[in-house]
C-alpha cells in the first residue's frame, strides 16, 4: 500500500499537468449527473401535476353535472345500462377520432409531434388511459355487463378524455420545441414540401419530387404509421390523377346554332337516252 501511494505521488510530481483536464473532466461529469437529477425531478413533478390535473377535472366534471342537471332529470345512475352505454360509446369513440386526427395526417404529425411520441409523459399517459378504456369497453350497447362494469367504464372514459384533453393542451404549446434547431429547420421544410406534394396547381413530376423529399426529411425525426402513409399516398396520387380525368363530353349546341343537315340525293329522277 505505501509502495502505491509512493509511485502516485512520484506519478503526480512528474504528470501534474495532467490534474487540469482531470479536473474538467470531473465538472463535467458532476454536471452531468445534476442536469440528469434536475430532469428526474422535473418528470417526478410533472406526474404529480398531471395527477392533481386529472383529479380536479374530474372533480370539477362531477360538480358541473351535479350543479346544472334539474332534480327530476335522470342522472347517469338512473339511465338504463343501454342508454348510458350508448352515451359513452359515442364519447369514447370521439376521443378516438380526435386523436387519429393526430395520428394518421401528417400534416399535424409535423406540426404537433408530441401527439403521436409516447416518450412524452402526457401523452403516454393518454396511451395508457385509452388502452384501458378499450379494454373495459362492453361489446355492445345490449350486452349484458354488470353495475360494476358500467362504472369502471364510465371512469376509464372518463380518465381518457381528461388525459387527451392535457396532452393536446401540451403537444400545441410544445409544437417542435423539443427538436434542435436543425431538426426545426427539417420539419419545416418537410411542412413546406408536403404543400407542394399534395396542391393540384403543381405538375405530376413537382409533387412526386416533393413527396420523395418529406419522406426523407421525416425520416428519424417523426415516424409515420403505415396508415398515415397510405392516406398521404392516397392524396397525393388522388391529387395527381385528377388533371388525367378525361373530360366530359360537350353539351348540345342549341337548335339555333346547329349546321343544317345536307339534303339527301333523290334517286327518282327519269333517265333520259343518250
Amino acid at each position: 500500500m505505501e509502495q502505491f501511494i509512493q509511485g502516485f505521488w512520484e506519478f503526480a510530481g512528474h504528470y501534474w499537468w495532467l490534474v487540469f483536464p482531470i479536473m474538467g473532466m470531473a465538472g463535467g461529469a458532476a454536471k452531468a449527473w445534476e442536469r440528469s437529477s434536475k430532469r428526474r425531478h422535473e418528470r417526478r413533478l410533472e406526474t404529480i401535476r398531471v395527477k392533481g390535473e386529472i383529479k380536479a377535472a374530474q372533480l370539477a366534471a362531477r360538480g358541473r353535472v351535479t350543479a346544472s342537471t334539474p332534480k327530476d332529470a335522470p342522472s347517469d345512475a338512473s339511465l338504463p345500462s343501454n342508454e348510458l352505454l350508448a352515451r359513452l360509446f359515442a364519447e369514447h369513440d370521439e376521443i378516438t377520432a380526435r386523436w387519429l386526427d393526430y395520428e394518421l395526417d401528417v400534416a399535424k404529425l409535423i406540426a404537433y409531434p408530441a401527439m403521436s411520441d409516447g416518450r412524452q409523459p402526457l401523452t403516454a399517459a393518454f396511451l395508457r388511459a385509452k388502452k384501458t378504456a378499450d379494454t373495459l369497453r362492453p361489446s355492445s350497447r345490449n350486452a349484458k355487463v354488470s353495475e360494476q362494469q358500467v362504472s369502471e367504464y364510465l371512469d376509464a372514459v372518463g380518465n381518457m378524455a381528461v388525459a387527451f384533453e392535457i396532452a393536446e393542451k401540451e403537444a400545441r404549446r410544445l409544437r417542435t420545441s423539443t427538436f434542435s434547431e436543425a431538426e426545426r429547420k427539417k420539419l419545416d421544410r418537410a411542412q413546406q414540401l408536403l404543400r407542394v406534394a399534395v396542391d393540384e396547381s403543381a405538375t405530376q413530376a413537382e409533387r412526386n419530387v416533393a413527396y420523395k423529399r418529406v419522406r426523407e426529411e421525416l425520416d428519424g425525426l417523426i415516424v409515420l404509421s403505415d396508415q398515415a402513409v397510405h392516406n398521404l399516398e392516397k392524396q397525393v396520387a388522388g391529387e395527381i390523377t385528377a388533371s388525367a380525368r378525361p373530360e366530359p363530353a360537350p353539351e348540345p349546341r342549341p337548335e339555333s346554332q346547329r349546321m343544317p343537315e345536307p339534303m339527301p340525293r333523290r334517286t327518282d329522277r327519269p333517265v333520259t337516252d343518250a
